[in-house]
């Protein structure tokens, strides 16, 4: 009876130290870098498609650069949005 009497103390003490601290559990976001990372990379990477596609066109053209470009930050968002959630 003793040793059970002193681990509920021993645990009440700890309780209220945890409580005192205002401990409360983080979310888990993830680092700044990682958001900018899979945000950015395909962007760079529809930028970089776009742009050795239309070299491979005749003439002048930006279509498949901005095409691409606006393909890469929509895919961006999306990874941000699908990252925090969880």
């Amino acid at each position: 009876m003793n040793n059970r009497q002193q681990l509920k103390n021993k645990v009440e003490r700890q309780v209220k130290r945890i409580k005192k601290a205002g401990h409360e559990p983080r979310p888990n976001l993830p680092s700044i870098g990682t958001l900018g990372l899979v945000m950015i990379l395909p962007i760079i990477g529809g930028v970089y498609l776009g742009h050795w596609l239309d070299d491979r066109v005749e003439g002048y053209s930006t279509h498949w650069t901005l095409s691409l470009l606006f393909a890469g930050l929509v895919i961006g968002i999306f990874n941000v949005y699908f990252l925090i959630k969880d």
